[in-house]
């Protein structure tokens, strides 16, 4: 449940302890990260850009990518299962298109944690020790994301941003900002660009009465404060012109932070390369058609043309795109109809995507990412929804370096629990950092001067590597 305005309260006027510790360790951050204690290159690096579709509220796994139709209806739900290309392994009924594409695929049918939260934080730091309350809005002492890290362990893209997360930032329906996309500890230099959003919709839904939101991302909100183009243009000879004076008195990790995001924000807007790659009007009629016009399939299509533009890291973030309009994936009611809803949906846009990486010669340079935050219980509740569980779950992967036609992992009769290879959200982070070149075993330091894991205990998974 959200937190309350009471919650969120610092009933203590002062800072504490805890807070001078966490301090004065951010403060020495930048020298402690020069001391090399982080950066190690592990291997050639096969992937070029990371393209994640993070489908907000957990998936159910049991209807869609690791069904078990000779499990009890209770168990097994109202889907029937369809042969997909690889031998042996069926899909939902709802999946077809990407059915007839898991030859390109390695599927993961058991990721498993104990983080029973919402927030994107697992997915994308693969940190699974904290707690929904603890982690329900984004804080400066949290783990950084994948994207964050990458950029510590030195990881440079000239010219375009390093991390986009579009339609918008994850909790932007709520009117909050969830934990997982940012710097954390390692300083806001390393957050994400966000894109806006302002969808239409043909009528007024509800929670569990989705409606499709129709638009696409735009670039208005990468501008720093709601600044637009123009305004920041007209501003950027003198911000540069007083840098040197602020620094001398700023001098600090905040005022860098905000330098560099600001240089980020214009660099963007104005570059020839990036300028235009959510301009969707560019893009031939039918292949807009085949992503879907929805806010969704629209965003997934701006992800290929930023990485086409060389951004390494796009989220895609599947949520509800308005209070009272429904389109997550938290079906605690009516999972089989919101099911219904959603899937096609996903069906046509991530098929397009596979579709449109190989025909424009991209697929052995961008990794493509498909999961959630969570499974869903094996038993249908009596509002015909599946409750939180992370004990089991899906992860698809496509393109850069990527054994295609693997199922990685096999559940139990009833999708619980894993029976042999079981991965984590670590793994998931280490698999990426293996395939972008990075070492998965580095350290970074964090808000309190202490050598973290980057993958946080986690390995690559071999099973589904090239």
């Amino acid at each position: 449940m959200p937190l309350s305005k009471q919650d969120i309260k610092n009933p203590c006027p002062g800072p504490t302890r805890r807070g001078l510790l966490s301090l004065t360790a951010g403060a020495l951050l930048p020298a402690l990260s020069g001391l090399g204690l982080a950066r190690a290159a592990g291997n050639s690096p096969k992937t070029r850009s990371v393209i994640l579709v993070n489908l907000f509220g957990g998936p159910s796994h049991i209807d869609t990518f690791d069904m078990k139709p000779n499990a009890p209806k209770e168990v097994r739900g109202e889907f029937s299962s369809i042969a997909s290309r690889v031998p042996g392994y069926r899909v939902c009924e709802y999946l077809p298109l990407l059915g007839s594409r898991m030859d390109r695929a390695a599927i993961i049918r058991t990721v498993s944690h104990p983080y029973n939260s919402h927030n994107p934080y697992s997915v994308l730091t693969g940190f699974t020790g904290g707690s929904d309350r603890e982690n329900y809005y984004a804080k400066p002492s949290d783990h950084p994301s994948m994207s964050a890290v990458s950029q510590y362990l030195g990881m440079k893209r000239a010219g375009v941003p390093f991390h986009v997360v579009t339609p918008a930032f994850p909790g932007h329906s709520q009117g909050l900002r969830r934990a997982g996309p940012y710097g954390g500890y390692l300083g806001k230099q390393y957050d994400p660009l966000m894109t806006q959003c302002e969808p239409s919709f043909e009528r007024k839904g509800s929670f569990y009465d989705p409606v499709l939101p129709m638009g696409q991302p735009m670039l208005g909100g990468l501008a720093q404060g709601g600044v637009t183009v123009e305004r920041l243009g007209s501003r950027l000879q003198l911000h540069r012109g007083l840098d040197a004076a602020r620094k001398s008195f700023e001098g600090g990790l905040a005022g860098r932070n905000w330098t560099r995001q600001q240089d980020q924000a214009f660099e963007l807007l104005t570059s020839s390369r990036v300028a235009t790659a959510v301009d969707l009007e560019k893009e031939p009629a039918p292949l807009r058609d085949r992503y879907g016009r929805n806010l969704y399939g629209s965003s997934l299509l701006a992800a290929r043309r930023l990485a086409e533009a060389g951004v390494p890291f796009i989220t895609v973030n599947w949520e509800c795109s308005a209070e009272g309009h429904g389109g997550h994936w938290d079906m605690h009611n009516k999972n089989f109809s919101m099911l219904r809803f959603n899937l096609p949906v996903l069906d046509a846009m991530v098929s397009a995507l596979l579709d449109d990486l190989q025909s424009r010669g991209l697929w052995d340079s961008v990794l493509v990412i498909v999961t959630g935050e969570m499974g869903r219980t094996p038993k249908v509740n009596g509002a015909a929804g599946r409750d939180h569980w992370p004990q089991c779950g899906f992860c698809l992967l496509f393109g850069s370096g990527i054994r295609q036609g693997m199922v990685h992992g096999t559940s139990d009769r009833q999708a619980a629990y894993p029976l042999d290879h079981p991965v984590s959200p670590g793994d998931l982070c280490a698999t990426v950092y293996h395939l972008l070149g990075l070492d998965p075993e580095a350290t970074m330091i964090d808000h309190l001067g202490r050598p973290i894991h980057v993958s946080h205990g986690g390995k690559p998974v071999a099973g589904v590597l090239s």
